[in-house]
């Protein structure tokens, strides 16, 4: 089965300033890599032979880094957006999508194994797959409950709760390009607010190893950090 991919690398790194003054968000360097040279590296290792690159913020430096792809032994193409249109819209700018594709961000930083989510994402027949990491917040205050007349009902000292987030890394059908409005912002969490009123299926894998969102100062460190000690599982030999 031919593999197709779409990364969506098109974000202005609000997040991550200072830094992403000068660079675009997905060439922030993680060892000896941008990070979208990172998640190329995997697609390829993972048999993903054709990779788009949603694109808005600095766009030519990335075109420029990145080129048709003959580098790392893929084609790449691009879909640039002339406004902001968050997370799903650019989909709608890509006319050749095949009916099932990956679609990540380009600041993900992860062992998950992308070819076998697409895979098991097509013999389900899904029209939506989240991979999912759980997540433990530690909330460093007794946490009150109270009632309507502002008498205390529960008491839990520093609790600790765990939940379930997306990976930034989705098995999509073409078919839900059939829920975005066109020429507008649309991002994920309207796509899953708008499946979720009209009664469609939307399944989560969770994912039990190793992602970091990299969107965040202390997690950018954080992936310099456990990048190298980690090399070995997020890339193929030999890099």
């Amino acid at each position: 089965m031919s593999k197709r991919a779409v990364v969506l690398a098109g974000g202005t790194g609000t997040r991550l300033r200072p830094y992403t003054v000068v660079l675009p968000k997905p060439l922030m360097p993680i060892g000896d890599y941008p990070i979208l040279e990172v998640i190329i590296r995997q697609l390829v290792w993972h048999g993903f032979t054709h990779i788009t690159l949603a694109v808005n913020h600095q766009a030519n430096i990335l075109k420029a880094f990145f080129g048709d792809g003959n580098k790392w032994g893929a084609l790449i193409d691009y879909s640039l957006e002339t406004k902001p249109m968050s997370t799903i819209a650019p989909l709608a700018l890509i006319p050749d999508l095949p009916e099932n594709f990956l679609l990540m961000n380009g600041d993900v930083l992860t062992d998950f194994a992308l070819n076998g989510f697409l895979e098991r994402h097509v013999t389900a027949g899904r029209l939506f797959t989240i991979a999912a990491a759980r997540r433990l917040q530690l909330v460093d205050y007794g946490v009150l409950q109270i009632d309507s007349s502002h008498r205390l009902t529960e008491f839990c000292e520093k609790p600790r709760m765990e939940y379930l987030v997306s990976m930034g890394v989705y098995g999509v059908n073409r078919a839900v390009l059939d829920f975005v409005p066109p020429d507008s912002k649309y991002g994920f969490d309207d796509l899953m607010n708008n499946l979720l009123g009209k009664g469609e299926l939307v399944s989560v894998e969770p994912y039990e190893g190793y992602w970091l969102d990299i969107g965040r100062p202390d997690d950018y460190m954080r992936a310099i950090e456990e990048f190298e000690q980690r090399k070995h599982e997020l890339l193929p030999p030999n890099s």
